[in-house]
C-alpha cells in the first residue's frame, strides 16, 4: 500500500531578492514536509530565511523576490501551477495564516467579529449576518470570554493575548487544512503564551491540522512541534524529530542556539555561549559550509561543500563531522556557576521605593476583563516597598499590564508618581520639578524594549550616543566625540558604526547602541525595560553578557524588567514578583525559584516553554477563570484572588494578604500558610537533574476550560 502524500512538501526551493548592485540568496534548496495532523517547527536567527518559507507557501512573496528552483505541493496541487487567483482562493481557506504581531494584522478600523467573519464571506458565500453569528462562535472556541463583546469591539480594546485569538479565530473560520504560524507568540506573556500552545495543540487533535510554526524560541518548538527543522542563512542544517534534534543536537548551529539559552535554574552559569559573530552576506556567502566561520569545531574539510548526512532515528544534519559531533557540547557551556545574592555581602540601597502608588483614569470595556482593573481608576502601582542594593540587580516579573514598566518610568520621573516616596542615591526625587531633574538624569537612566521606536531614524549613531554628553556635560565638541567612540566600544561596536544609521544595524546591534546612549551620563542605576525580548537567542547571549560584564566593570545597579522568567533567573540577584501593581512575592533568585512560591509565581514558573524534551508534558497550573460579568478587583483584599487556584475563601476576598517571611529576604504577601506552601513540589528543574519534582494530580489547580480572564 502507498504511502499517504504528505499535506504540504517543499522540495529543493530556491529562492532570491533583486536588491540594488545583484542578488541575494533567500533559501537555498530547502526541503520538509508536514502530515494531517502534525506540527513542524522552522527555527533559525532573523534573516536565516524562516518567513521567506513562510510566504512562498502563502503566495505573499514581495515583488523583488525570485522563485529560482523547487516545488510546493499542498493537498496534492502544485502551488507554482496555479494561477495567482487559484492560489489566493487557498490563502484564507485551505491555508490559514497568523502572524507575530496583531497590532499591524488586525485592522483598527474594524470591528474585531468583521474581521474574524471576512473569510467566510470571501471564500464561504456567506452572508454578513451569517457570518457575524459563526465568528462569535469561532471566538467561543478559542476561549474568549465574553465573544458576543467580543465581536462588537475594536483591536485597540483587547489586551495582545485576545488580539492573537481573534487571529486565531479568522485563521480557523474556513476550517483549513494547514494552518502558518509566524512568530504568533514573541510578544505575549508566558501565561498567555502557554494557553495559545495548548489551544493550538487541542485545535491540531480536534481538527487533525497541519502547522507550519516559525519561531526562535526552542521551548515552545518543545511544547508544540513533532519535528524541527533548523535554519541557517537560508540552508536547512538539521532536521528531524524534536525530543531527537534538541535532546542531543548534532549540527555545530543548533548545538549554539541551544548553549545560548538561559537555563530556568537557581544555580546559573557565569556567562551564556553566544554564538561569536553573525549571519554572512546572503550576497557573498562563505564557501563549503555556511556556519564554518563561527563554528568552534571547524577544520579545513569544512570549505568543501557539505551535504546532508543521515544520522539515524529520522534526523539529518549537514555537516560532515556530525556524527563524531554528536556527544560533544558547545565550547564554554559548563561554565562556573553564577553567584546568588545570598553569597555577595550586602550592600546600600542606591534605589528605595516606599509605598509607591501611581493611578491612571481609565476604564471601559477592557477594564471589565481586565483582573485587578477598576473601571475609573487604574492602579498601575499600587503601595509599592522596593529597593535596590548598589551593584545588584533586580529582576522584577510579571504579566503585560502587572505595571512593572509603569514602576521603572516612575523612578526615573518618567512618569509622575500618584503617591508614596522615590528616593535614588540618598535623594528624594518624587517631588522634583522637571527644571530640578538633571542630577536624576545623570545617576538614573532607562534601556527601552524596542530600539526601533526608541532611536531615532533619521540621526546617525555617533549623534544618538553624543545627545546626553551634550546635555549633561561639560565636554567641548572634540572631547565629546572621543567619549562617543569609547562608549561604542564599551559596548562591542566599531568606532565607523557613529557614521551608521539605526536601520544599517542589526537588532543587537541597535540595542547595543541603547545601552551607550544608557552609559553616556555614567549613571549608577539603570532601569533595563524588557531589553532582550526582541532579540534571537544567540544576540539575546551577547547582551546579557555584556550587562553583566558592565555590571561587574562599573558596580552598575539594574532593575531588570521582563516576562521571560528564565532570563530574569540568570542575570538577577533578586527577584520580584509583580501583579495588579503589587509585589506579591520578593527574595533571591534561588528562593524565588524553589518552593515556597506564591501561587501566582508557581503559575508564571510552570508555564514556562522549557526547550527540554524530557519536559514537555510537565504539568501547567491553570489559573482560575474568574465568572462572566464578575466585577473587577475594588481594591479589598488580595488582588490574585480572582484567578488564584489555591484560593481559601471569602479571607481572600475581604482581607489584605500579609507578607509572610519565608525566610531571610523572602516574602511572599499570602493567606495561605507557608507551611502549606513548602509542600508544593518545585515548579522548575531541580539542580543536577532535568526532571521537575512533581507535578501530578494537582487538582486544585484545574481550570474547568481554558477561557483565562484577560487571555
Amino acid at each position: 500500500m502507498a504511502a499517504q502524500e504528505p499535506l504540504l512538501e517543499v522540495r529543493d526551493l530556491r529562492l532570491e531578492y533583486l536588491v540594488p548592485g545583484g542578488r541575494i540568496t533567500a533559501l537555498s534548496g530547502i526541503d520538509f514536509a508536514i502530515d494531517a495532523g502534525s506540527a513542524l517547527g522552522l527555527v533559525g536567527e532573523s534573516g536565516s530565511g524562516k518567513s521567506t518559507a513562510a510566504l512562498a507557501i502563502i503566495d505573499l512573496l514581495p515583488q523583488e523576490a525570485r522563485w529560482s528552483a523547487g516545488t510546493i505541493r499542498f493537498g496534492g496541487l502544485e502551488l507554482s501551477r496555479l494561477t495567482a487567483r487559484q492560489r489566493a482562493e487557498l490563502r484564507g481557506d485551505r491555508i490559514g495564516t497568523v502572524f507575530q504581531d496583531p497590532f499591524t494584522s488586525l485592522n483598527p478600523a474594524l470591528p474585531v467579529g468583521l474581521q474574524v467573519a471576512e473569510p467566510l464571506i470571501e471564500h464561504r458565500g456567506m452572508t454578513r449576518a451569517t457570518a457575524l453569528a459563526r465568528a462569535i462562535d469561532l471566538l467561543d472556541e478559542v476561549g474568549i470570554p465574553r465573544p458576543q463583546e467580543v465581536a462588537r469591539s475594536y483591536p485597540h480594546q483587547l489586551s495582545g493575548g485576545m488580539q492573537q485569538r481573534a487571529l486565531i479565530a479568522a485563521a480557523l473560520s474556513c476550517e483549513p487544512a494547514l494552518l502558518v504560524l509566524d512568530e504568533p507568540t514573541t510578544a505575549l506573556d508566558v501565561t498567555i503564551e502557554a494557553q495559545i500552545l495548548e489551544l493550538l495543540r487541542d485545535l491540531q487533535e480536534r481538527r487533525r491540522l497541519g502547522i507550519l510554526f516559525i519561531t526562535h524560541n526552542l521551548g515552545v518548538v518543545t511544547r508544540l512541534c513533532d519535528e524541527v527543522c533548523v535554519l541557517y542563512a537560508g540552508q536547512i542544517v538539521e532536521n528531524g524529530p524534536v525530543g531527537r534534534v534538541l535532546a542531543r543536537p548534532a549540527h555545530p548551529y543548533t548545538k549554539g542556539l541551544i548553549a545560548s539559552l538561559p537555563e530556568l535554574r537557581a544555580r546559573r552559569r557565569a556567562r551564556l555561549s553566544a554564538i561569536p559573530g553573525r549571519l554572512p552576506d546572503l550576497a557573498h556567502l562563505p564557501q563549503g559550509c555556511i556556519f564554518h566561520p563561527r563554528c568552534p569545531f571547524g577544520e579545513a574539510r569544512c570549505c568543501a561543500p557539505q551535504a546532508m548526512i543521515d544520522l539515524g532515528d529520522g534526523v539529518e544534519a549537514r555537516c560532515w563531522k556530525a556524527d563524531a559531533l554528536l556527544d560533544q557540547r558547545w565550547p564554554g557551556v559548563d561554565g562556573q556557576a553564577g553567584a546568588d545574592a545570598a553569597s555577595r555581602a550586602p550592600g546600600t540601597p542606591i534605589v528605595r521605593l516606599d509605598g509607591l502608588h501611581k493611578h491612571f483614569r481609565g476604564g471601559g470595556f477592557l477594564s471589565s476583563l481586565l483582573p485587578g482593573r477598576g473601571r475609573s481608576t487604574v492602579r498601575a502601582v499600587d503601595g509599592v516597598s522596593l529597593a535596590v542594593n548598589r551593584a545588584e540587580t533586580l529582576g522584577l516579573v510579571g504579566e503585560s499590564g502587572s505595571g512593572k514598566s509603569t514602576l521603572g518610568r516612575c523612578i526615573v520621573r518618567l512618569l509622575d508618581p500618584t503617591a508614596g516616596r522615590i528616593t535614588v542615591a540618598g535623594t528624594e526625587v518624587t517631588d522634583l520639578r522637571p527644571s530640578q531633574l538633571r542630577g536624576l538624569r545623570k545617576q538614573a537612566q532607562i534601556i527601552f524594549q524596542n530600539p526601533d521606536s526608541s532611536l531615532n531614524p533619521r540621526k546617525r549613531v555617533g549623534r544618538i550616543v553624543e545627545r546626553p554628553l551634550e546635555l549633561f556635560t561639560r565636554l567641548d565638541g572634540p572631547e565629546r566625540r572621543a567619549r562617543t567612540g569609547q562608549l561604542l566600544d564599551m559596548v562591542g561596536l566599531p568606532p565607523d558604526y557613529a557614521e551608521r544609521y539605526p536601520h544599517q544595524l542589526s537588532g543587537g546591534e541597535k540595542q547595543r547602541v541603547g545601552i551607550a546612549r544608557a552609559l553616556a551620563t555614567e549613571p549608577d542605576f539603570l532601569v533595563c525595560d524588557e531589553p532582550v525580548s526582541a532579540l534571537d537567542v544567540s544576540v539575546q547571549a551577547a547582551v546579557l553578557n555584556l550587562l553583566a560584564d558592565l555590571r561587574e566593570r562599573f558596580g552598575l545597579s539594574y532593575l531588570f524588567i521582563s516576562h521571560d522568567l528564565a532570563v530574569v533567573a540568570h542575570l538577577s540577584d533578586r527577584i520580584a514578583v509583580m501583579y495588579a501593581g503589587t509585589i506579591v512575592e520578593e527574595g533571591t533568585t534561588a528562593q524565588v525559584l524553589e518552593p515556597p512560591y506564591h501561587p501566582y509565581t508557581e503559575a508564571l514558573l510552570s508555564a514556562v516553554p522549557l526547550p527540554n524534551p524530557r519536559l514537555r508534558q510537565r504539568e501547567r497550573v491553570r489559573l482560575r477563570a474568574a465568572a462572566a460579568g464578575s466585577p473587577a478587583w475594588s481594591g479589598i483584599g488580595c488582588p490574585f484572588q480572582a484567578r488564584c487556584p489555591r484560593k481559601l475563601g471569602t479571607i481572600c476576598e475581604e482581607v489584605a494578604p500579609p507578607d509572610m517571611p519565608a525566610a531571610p529576604g523572602h516574602r511572599i504577601a499570602c493567606h495561605i500558610p507557608l507551611e502549606e506552601l513548602r509542600r508544593v513540589p518545585p515548579a522548575v528543574p531541580v539542580p543536577g537533574t532535568d526532571e521537575p519534582a512533581g507535578y501530578t494530580g494537582r487538582t486544585a489547580a484545574k481550570e474547568e476550560d481554558h477561557r483565562v480572564e484577560g487571555a
